[in-house]
């Protein structure tokens, strides 16, 4: 597993649950309380050491844990970089959606050897996606739904998100749009501010 993705995994139990409580989060997994190095590559069994430990620290179900991974990715203002990674993907929630399938190779191009799970995303009615997640790592459908769930918001759109479980060999995610123009959503702008 990318070192971004378990760094990210840490940035969230440490600024969601305090630092002592990614402390044991961390003793519990055999993992040094400094964590992870964003540019080494992990083996995934240890990734599924920290959340294992994770559920068992803080008492939380691992699936409302990796949806609320999801949601930290693009809602916390550490994580930045990725939700104008997402943003680039489109004008309104709707162009998001359907460029989400290009998700992983948008991806590649910021980190060369970032490895993200292959996202196949269908209209199956106006305003109603179902997005298909494969990967080996079980829980990545979940993240996204998380992830999917806080980038409705920031476009300011009402959607309808829903992990469905797996099925044919990917997690499921089904998307209903309600309404695109629901609230005026997080400001965006397509080039960084420079600080002065």
């Amino acid at each position: 597993m990318h070192g971004l993705i378990n760094k990210g995994l840490q940035g969230f139990l440490a600024e969601t649950y305090g630092r002592q409580t990614w402390s044991r989060i961390a003793d519990r997994a055999n993992i040094a309380p400094e964590g992870f190095e964003a540019l080494l590559t992990y083996d995934a069994q240890v990734t599924h050491d920290v959340l294992d430990a994770a559920v068992e620290v803080l008492g939380k179900p691992r699936a409302v844990l990796l949806e609320d991974l999801g949601t930290y990715l693009v809602s916390h203002p550490t994580t930045e970089p990725v939700r104008r990674l997402l943003r680039f993907g489109g004008l309104d929630f709707s162009d998001f959606m359907n460029s989400l399938d290009e998700l992983p190779g948008r991806a590649r191009l910021a980190v060369p050897d970032l490895w993200l799970p292959d996202i196949q995303t269908r209209e199956v009615a106006p305003d109603a996606f179902a997005v298909a997640c494969y990967s080996e790592f079980r829980g990545f459908g979940q993240i996204l739904t998380g992830l999917l769930r806080a980038m409705a918001d920031d476009y300011g759109a009402l959607a309808f998100i829903e992990w469905e479980g797996e099925r044919g060999g990917a997690e499921q995610v089904s998307v209903r749009l309600l309404e695109g123009d629901y609230s005026e959503g997080r400001q965006f702008d397509l080039s960084r501010k420079q600080a002065v």
